[in-house]
């Protein structure tokens, strides 16, 4: 009774395909996980050049009337400078006189 005879040289059909399959599982579970390293070197990067947000404090509330003589003088004097046009001068003049 013969059992069988052992193959000698290359493999089956099935021995291919297996070999095959074993390579590609292997290949692109090596580049997943490349990417997942890529992925997190990338955000501990962005994490470490990142500038934190400070938060902006309210505007101090002025009392009615603060020193409004002070602040257009400040605006005529920019004026005169060329700092402001005549427009920039007559919109903040309007702003600052309500």
């Amino acid at each position: 009774m013969v059992l069988g005879r052992a193959r000698i040289g290359r493999p089956g059909l099935l021995g291919a395909v297996a070999r095959t399959a074993v390579i590609t599982g292997t290949a692109r579970a090596t580049a997943n996980a490349v990417d997942r390293r890529g992925q997190r070197h990338a955000a501990e990067q962005q994490q470490a050049y990142a500038v934190p947000a400070q938060p902006v404090p309210p505007p101090a509330a002025e009392p009615p009337g603060a020193d409004l003589v002070g602040r257009l003088e400040q605006l005529g004097q920019l004026h005169e400078s060329g700092a402001l046009t005549d427009a920039e001068f007559a919109a903040a003049k309007a702003r600052l006189l309500g």
